[in-house]
């Protein structure tokens, strides 16, 4: 991952650490525009990581990303 999403993953697991998911669903909603339920899914799936690092964040970050092709 390159050295911005480093950076965006771990503002946001400061956010997700410190109890702070109002302030984490404004951070996803202002980078990239995020629905509320896929913050939801996001914050979540950030909280169960058994080794919160920035990699494993912007790894999640970037699966929700991506579209799905039909």
């Amino acid at each position: 991952m390159s050295a911005i999403w480093r950076n965006h993953a771990n503002k946001l697991a400061e956010l997700i650490s410190n109890n702070n998911e109002t302030q984490a669903h404004l951070y996803l909603e202002q980078l990239m525009l995020f629905p509320v339920d896929i913050q939801d899914k996001i914050i979540e799936d950030i909280s169960h990581l058994s080794n919160c690092n920035s990699e494993s964040i912007s790894n999640i970050i970037n699966q929700y990303m991506m579209f799905e092709l039909k």
